[in-house]
């Protein structure tokens, strides 16, 4: 077997046993957890944890692989210039959100109270802060993973952007499921813009930032 087979089979070993790891969660966290089972401390803290736990991993086979952070579009160049394309590109893309989420309550489908009262809690001052927290916690490493790390590995098995984007913005839909018909479908056209914009820009920047105001506003929206 030739080195570049051996890599190749490394390279799928790994990404089956990330996805392993996410999917199964993802799904059925949603299905055996009462969304009243903890407090809203208990389950931004919890969170947390597991998604600095997923993005640790993947910085390990970055740095098993040799392959620089930027290669999953984890770059500090032009930060702020990136920063604000996604400040800006944010209100034209929260405002489709608001217009697919007005058609779907036109054809009387809309998010469920369960997905609702995961985002709300944040009682008192100490309270926002850790729900800031875990806003951007979430957009750093759900853009690492769904973006940057599965973008990258499912480009390299098919050869092709359109399906890399397609197959990371399913998946990435799959983890919002308990939010129904509704929540993934907005989840699903969130993604493929996230996704688009990181083409464009070959950087996770303006992604995270517009996925961090995103939930953000949610979050504040929801208090």
């Amino acid at each position: 077997m030739t080195q570049c087979n051996r890599t190749f089979n490394d390279t799928r070993l790994e990404v089956l046993v990330f996805l392993f790891l996410i999917v199964p969660s993802m799904f059925l966290s949603f299905i055996f957890v009462s969304p009243g089972s903890f407090s809203f401390s208990t389950m931004a803290i919890s969170t947390i944890t597991r998604d600095l736990g997923m993005l640790f991993l993947i910085l390990f086979f970055l740095h098993r692989n040799r392959e620089p952070l930027k290669s999953v579009g984890l770059t500090f160049k032009n930060g702020g210039d990136e920063s604000l394309i996604g400040a800006i590109l944010f209100f034209p893309v929260y405002f489709l959100a608001l217009m697919v989420q007005q058609i779907l309550q036109k054809f009387g489908s809309w998010i469920p109270e369960r997905a609702i009262s995961f985002l709300t809690g944040p009682k008192d001052f100490g309270q926002l802060i850790l729900g800031l927290i875990l806003m951007l916690t979430v957009a750093i490493t759900e853009e690492t993973i769904f973006r940057g790390y599965l973008i990258k590995r499912f480009q390299e098995f098919t050869g092709s952007k359109t399906s890399a984007l397609f197959f990371s913005t399913a998946i990435f839909a799959l983890g919002h499921s308990y939010q129904g018909f509704a929540g993934v479908s907005i989840v699903s056209v969130l993604g493929l813009v996230y996704g688009l914009v990181y083409f464009w820009r070959g950087s996770l920047t303006a992604p995270i930032t517009m996925h961090f105001l995103q939930n953000s506003l949610g979050l504040l929206a929801n208090r």
